[in-house]
């Protein structure tokens, strides 16, 4: 008798891991997982997005969640998506979609030491008041603040950031949006794809950065504006580390 694979049974050398081909006699979710990695490669989902939630993708091909689980256990196991906490994410290669190489939030705050410790914690809040004037906010007025320290498991190389977002980002970028209602100080916030999400929501980032030379640190000062001129972000990052003054510039186009 002809046995029926599992997601489990495929490794990544199989030939699924180069294609996809439902027959008649393959289970439900490996027809599921055909059609998704369709979108994977007409650019539906762009590689490094995340893709709609199971409930989601459930309704979409009237199934059940746990076909839509299989399907993308399948998926993972080939190598065309992979999962983190807010979900799973395309990683399909040689896609014909633009992809744009993200950029970490706050750049360049991330320790590289392989032991480094990191704390991160949102806020709802009045900014600093040089904040809430990059920002165009009235004073005390409160919005989305996002704190981040990272240092080497030693202690060494403290890295410092405090970021105010806009009245634009938090109304336009559903991923920001989504915070204020929790924003209070105690839970850990990743914001690490803050940028993808602003560039999924069809904003495109002009970032600039300042960075000066402080006597036993590095002060960088990071202000993201969109297409429209719109301020959108404004971060004050302090490095333990001695470099001269720099003012650089650089553009992200909006996803799609």
């Amino acid at each position: 008798m002809a046995r029926t694979s599992h997601p489990s049974d495929i490794r990544p050398s199989d030939p699924l891991a180069q294609d996809i081909h439902p027959s008649d006699q393959e289970p439900r979710y490996s027809r599921i997982a055909a059609q998704l990695l369709g979108e994977l490669r007409d650019g539906t989902v762009p590689p490094g997005e995340r893709l709609p939630g199971e409930r989601e993708l459930a309704t979409r091909f009237g199934v059940s969640r746990e076909t839509v689980r299989q399907a993308l256990q399948q998926l993972r196991l080939a190598g065309l998506v992979s999962t983190d906490r807010r979900g799973s994410h395309a990683t399909l290669p040689g896609s014909h979609a633009e992809h744009i190489p993200s950029l970490d939030f706050p750049v360049g705050a991330q320790t590289r030491e392989p032991c480094g410790v990191r704390h991160t914690s949102v806020t709802w809040e009045a900014p600093p008041p040089e904040h809430a004037l990059a920002l165009g906010l009235a004073p005390r007025r409160p919005t989305l603040v996002h704190r981040y320290e990272s240092a080497a498991a030693d202690g060494s190389g403290l890295r410092t950031a405090v970021t105010s977002f806009s009245a634009v980002a938090v109304t336009e970028v559903e991923e920001l949006a989504r915070y204020r209602d929790r924003a209070d100080g105690t839970a850990s916030a990743q914001l690490r794809r803050a940028y993808d999400w602003m560039r999924r929501a069809g904003l495109t980032l002009h970032h600039r950065d300042a960075i000066t030379r402080l006597p036993q640190s590095v002060l960088v000062t990071r202000r993201v504006h969109d297409q429209y001129d719109r301020p959108l972000e404004i971060t004050d990052l302090v490095v333990e580390a001695q470099q001269d003054a720099l003012v650089y510039e650089f553009t992200l186009p909006a996803a799609g």
